[in-house]
């Protein structure tokens, strides 16, 4: 079962990670950040992106401060690296993920 969470910020943006299976089919999970104006459009930039079934169920596994930053610093406001997470390993932007 994919795990997720989202943190309010400040200025009444949220960010929201969710862990999710690799799209490509490939074994394993990946960890996606995203930053929006509200949990739907988060959920919405994913599914636009081809990932139908992504939902937040629950607040489980909220964001990190590191996470946060890193999500705050990308132009895009969308990452992933692998999960579970592996210290020396960078966030990767979006399209590295999906191909396009």
């Amino acid at each position: 079962m994919p795990g997720g969470g989202f943190v309010r910020l400040p200025g009444g943006s949220v960010v929201v990670a969710l862990t999710l299976p690799r799209p490509s089919g490939e074994v394993g999970n990946v960890r996606v950040l995203v930053h929006a104006a509200n949990r739907a459009r988060a959920l919405t930039r994913l599914r636009n992106l081809g990932m139908r079934a992504v939902y937040l169920r629950g607040n489980a596994q909220p964001p990190t401060p590191d996470e946060v930053t890193a999500v705050l610093h990308h132009p895009d406001g969308l990452l992933w690296r692998e999960a579970p997470d592996r210290a020396q390993e960078l966030w990767h932007p979006i399209r590295a993920l999906l191909g396009t």
